[in-house]
């Protein structure tokens, strides 16, 4: 790249700065890092070896359902714990399938605790990162839980070791139309914290992806809870009208939230 004018050139400066820094207020990802001769600069490593291990913390840490618990409590709804048939961390690491069916106890537990006629079932589960539902979990529960005051709601579900399509099977034992799994999303290099919010309409056993529509990176640096909620909350008034969730339902919940002037000339293009 040839260096820009305006800056010394390497001999006189030892780390050559970027010309398009600027571009790197404008996201999280890794640009404009500068070089130092054919390298990166010190500091960009060491920031990078920082992103790397909280990655890692993230995957391995475990999710504070305790306190998880006790936040749900104080909006007015109890929880249940339960778990995959992974018996622990580095087992549900190297076995998603494990991951991905409920423990016989959990079964059991929940059998008992199936409430007829539920509309809507919530599901938070570790996931990949422990990190994304400690920070972010408790935030979009009392954002969205306004948004189904008229919906009649299963015991919100705490699912350790688990996968995405536990929410499969809890959605069927408690009897629910419709689970809304909350779950740790697989940490990246700029972002070790972001939770995504998978529904599925007539939850049982053996679904594919196909049948889920999912509200991804929710985080303090991404889509914030507050507009996760209400996008989740769109996604569950049209599934229940259209009685399906997957790829035959389009998210159209930021068209929804324009002026009707407006979104109708973003739908003609």
């Amino acid at each position: 790249m040839t260096e820009p004018a305006d800056l010394p050139t390497a001999p006189d400066r030892p780390v050559t700065p970027d010309p398009w820094t600027h571009l790197a207020g404008l996201t999280p990802a890794r640009l404009a890092l500068g070089r130092s001769g054919a390298s990166l600069p010190t500091r960009e490593v060491l920031k990078l070896g920082l992103a790397h291990a909280q990655a890692r913390d993230a995957v391995h840490a475990a999710m504070a359902g305790d306190r998880l618990a006790a936040d749900l409590a104080v909006l007015g709804h109890a929880s249940l714990g339960v778990e995959s048939a992974a018996p622990d961390r580095a087992t549900y690491l190297r076995r998603p399938d494990f991951g991905r069916r409920l423990s016989a106890r959990s079964r059991a537990l929940l059998s008992e605790a199936r409430s007829t006629g539920a509309d809507v079932a919530i599901v938070v589960a570790d996931g990949l990162s422990a990190a994304a539902v400690d920070l972010n979990a408790a935030a979009v529960i009392a954002m969205l839980l306004p948004h189904l005051a008229t919906r009649s709601l299963a015991p919100i579900v705490l699912a350790h070791q688990a996968r995405v399509a536990l929410g499969d099977e809890v959605g069927a034992l408690l009897g629910a139309r419709l689970v809304v799994m909350l779950i740790g999303e697989r940490p990246g290099l700029s972002a070790a914290d972001s939770l995504g919010a998978y529904l599925t309409f007539g939850p049982r056993v053996g679904l594919t992806d196909a049948a889920r529509n999912c509200v991804s990176n929710i985080r303090a640096g991404g889509l914030v809870p507050a507009a996760a909620a209400a996008k989740i909350a769109w996604l569950i008034d049209q599934a229940f009208a259209l009685s399906l969730t997957g790829v035959a339902l389009k998210d159209g919940s930021d068209l929804a939230a324009l002026p009707a002037c407006e979104a109708a000339k973003l739908s003609e293009n």
